[in-house]
C-alpha cells in the first residue's frame, strides 16, 4: 500500500490528496495508506495524525453519515469553515473582512429528518449510512436536541405501523413550543386503517403530517420570530438551531442599519420579517405561497410592528425590479442554495445603499457579491454562523453597502 498525504478538505469533509484521491475521516497534513479504489481510499490507515486529530464524542460517529467532522478538533473546524468562504471569495477576486464564527452548541439542532425501515423484526430508524442506503440506528446524538432524540422509539412503531417492506420513510422532526411536528413521506396510502391507527401518537407529537395531509394537530406548533408566533405549514424550511437563529437575526438587524423601509426577500414564514418589523417597515416577498399565509396570518395576530406587506412571488423567474426597488432603504437577502443572481442585478441597478445577506452556499454568495462589487457596493464584513456542528455545511451573513455610503 502506498502512503498519500491529504492537502484539504473537500466540500463535503472527506479529504483530499495531491492527486485527488478522496479519503473520508481524514485531516488536512494527515499521511494515511490504503488501496485506492474509484478515486477513492475507502478504509485508510492514519500513518501519521493532525494535531488536529480529536477522539470523536458519539459512537455512531464512524458509521452514521449525520456528521463528517467529529474527528476534527473545535479549533479546526471554524477555522475551515472560514476558508471555505474565504476561498470562495477569493475566485472572484473580493478580499473581506471577517468577523469572528458563531457555533451552535451541541445538542441543539430543532430540526432533522430521520430515515426509517421496516425488518422482519420490527424497525429501524436513524440517519443513513455514508454514501449509503443502510439506516444506521441511533441511541444517542451529539447534534439532535434531546427531545428529537427520545422520539426515535416512536418513530420504529410509527414505521412499523406505516411502512410497506421495501419502502424508506422520511420523518422530518422540528421542535416547538408545543411539541415536536413531524411530517412524514414515503409511507404507505393513507387508507382508513391507517387513520384510525395514527391518533394514537397524539400524546407525542404536536402535529403529525402524512404525505400531504395533516392526520392531527394536538397544539399548534408555532414558532417565536420576533415578538409574533408564526406557525408553519407542515415541513416548512426554518433554522436548525435556536441560537443559530437568533445569531443570523442579529446580524442582520445590525446589516440593516437604521433603515426605515426594507424589503425581505425570499422571507419564508418570517424569520427575519418579524423582528425586523420592530424598527422598520418591511415589504416581505416569498416564493411560496404557504409560507406568505402563515407570515399574514402571524402578522395579524402580533402587537407592537410597523407595517408589514407581503407578496407571493417568484424572485426567480421575476425579480423585484429596479422602480420598486428604489423605495426601500434596505434590502435583506436569505435565498436557497442557487443564490440571488438574478434579483442581484436588479438591486445593483438600483443602487439599494444596504444589502443584508444570509447565505448557505458559500460559492454562490462569491458570485453575488462579485456582481455587487462590480456596481459600485463593497462587503463590510462576513461572518460564518455555524447551525451545522460537525457537518461540512456552511451559513454566512454579510453586510454589504455603496462603496461611498458609511458603514457605521
Amino acid at each position: 500500500m502506498t502512503d498519500h498525504v491529504i492537502e484539504r478538505l473537500g466540500h463535503k469533509g472527506d479529504g483530499i490528496t495531491g492527486d485527488g484521491l478522496r479519503v473520508a475521516l481524514t485531516l488536512p497534513g494527515e499521511v494515511v495508506s490504503g488501496v485506492p479504489e474509484n478515486g477513492r481510499i475507502t478504509d485508510p490507515r492514519i500513518v501519521a495524525p493532525s494535531p488536529d486529530r480529536v477522539r470523536a464524542p458519539c459512537a455512531h460517529f464512524r458509521s452514521c453519515g449525520g456528521c463528517a467532522l467529529q474527528h476534527a478538533s473545535d479549533d479546526f473546524v471554524p477555522r475551515w469553515k472560514a476558508q471555505v468562504v474565504e476561498t470562495a471569495l477569493a475566485a472572484q477576486g473580493i478580499v473581506a473582512p471577517f468577523r469572528p464564527i458563531h457555533t451552535s452548541p451541541p445538542r441543539t439542532r430543532r430540526r432533522a429528518t430521520l430515515a426509517g425501515r421496516r425488518t422482519k423484526k420490527g424497525a429501524l430508524v436513524g440517519f443513513h449510512a455514508r454514501r449509503s442506503d443502510t439506516i444506521v440506528p441511533i441511541t444517542e446524538c451529539h447534534v439532535l436536541h434531546p427531545d428529537l432524540l427520545a422520539l426515535v422509539p416512536v418513530l420504529e412503531e410509527v414505521t412499523r405501523l406505516g411502512a410497506s417492506r421495501n419502502a424508506v420513510l422520511a420523518f422530518a422532526l422540528t421542535r416547538s413550543e408545543a411539541g415536536v411536528d413531524c411530517t412524514v413521506t414515503g409511507g404507505k396510502p393513507l387508507d382508513e386503517a391507517l387513520r384510525l391507527a395514527l391518533p394514537r401518537f397524539v400524546p407525542h407529537f404536536a402535529r403529525l403530517t402524512w404525505g400531504d395531509e395533516t392526520v392531527f394537530t394536538a397544539s399548534p406548533p408555532a414558532q417565536r420570530f420576533g415578538p409574533a408566533q408564526v406557525i408553519p405549514p407542515p415541513g416548512a424550511f426554518l433554522q436548525a438551531t435556536p441560537d443559530g437563529e437568533a445569531a443570523l437575526v442579529s446580524a442582520m438587524q445590525e446589516a440593516v442599519g437604521e433603515a426605515r423601509h426594507v424589503a425581505d426577500l425570499f422571507a419564508g414564514c418570517g424569520t427575519f420579517t418579524l423582528p425586523l418589523a420592530q424598527t422598520a417597515a418591511v415589504h416581505a416577498v416569498e416564493g411560496a405561497a404557504d409560507l406568505t399565509e402563515a407570515l399574514d396570518h402571524a402578522t395579524r395576530h402580533a402587537t407592537g410592528l410597523k407595517p408589514i406587506t407581503f407578496e407571493t412571488r417568484d424572485l426567480f423567474r421575476r425579480p423585484l425590479l429596479p422602480d420598486e426597488l428604489t423605495r426601500f432603504d434596505a434590502v435583506l437577502l436569505d435565498p436557497p442554495r442557487a443564490g440571488a443572481e438574478t434579483q442581484v442585478a436588479q438591486i445593483a441597478e438600483a443602487g439599494v445603499p444596504r444589502i443584508a445577506y444570509a447565505s448557505c452556499n458559500p460559492v454562490t454568495f462569491a458570485r453575488d457579491a462579485k456582481a455587487l462589487c462590480e456596481a459600485g457596493y463593497r462587503i463590510d464584513w462576513v461572518q460564518v454562523i455555524d447551525q451545522f456542528r460537525w457537518s461540512p455545511h456552511v451559513e454566512l451573513a454579510a453586510q454589504i453597502s455603496r462603496a461611498h455610503i458609511s458603514a457605521a
